[in-house]
């Protein structure tokens, strides 16, 4: 029988990204988003927020320690992995990470003055070379491309098309 690890979500990051470098060169890029769900029960107001530990790999994660900050809005798809370790004292211990293939930065990146930048990424995917999606209006960052050759233009370019 088949089976899918799939993970979609929205959060707030609780701190700014950590990168480390592997050997190779390759970037890995960790964080923390918060996901809060809000319900009534008997007309009294419940929330709840659950903590997921995010990771990164390769030119997704370098992008992503460029334009996430504390606080920003981000949605991740990705897959579920569980990490087996033990403590000090010799007892297993687990942690489960999602693993992002893709992201879509849905607040504005903050410059060193908290300012929002404009032109910054708006999503970014791990599964194209480029591991670029698009950029904000602004047009398209370095390392990244427009779709479609030439006299084929990409979906994005047809927003100014649409009638409505």
């Amino acid at each position: 029988m088949a089976s899918l690890n799939k993970v979609h979500l929205i959060g707030h990051l609780g701190a700014d990204p950590a990168t480390r470098y592997l050997p190779s060169g390759d970037a890995v890029t960790n964080f923390d988003i918060a996901t809060t769900e809000k319900w009534k029960k008997d007309g009294e107001q419940h929330e709840e927020t659950t903590w997921h530990k995010i990771v990164c790999f390769g030119k997704l994660g370098e992008i992503a320690a460029q334009y996430l900050s504390k606080g920003g809005s981000v949605y991740v798809e990705g897959r579920i992995r569980v990490e087996k370790w033990q403590d000090r004292g010799g007892t297993d211990r687990y942690t489960t990470k999602i693993v992002a293939q893709s992201l879509q930065f849905l607040s504005r990146p903050r410059d060193e003055s908290g300012r929002s930048d404009g032109d910054a990424y708006a999503s970014a995917s791990g599964r194209s070379s480029a591991n670029a999606r698009g950029a904000a209006k602004g047009g398209a960052e370095e390392g990244t491309e427009r779709s479609g050759a030439k006299g084929r233009g990409s979906f994005d370019d047809l927003e100014s098309d649409i009638p409505f």
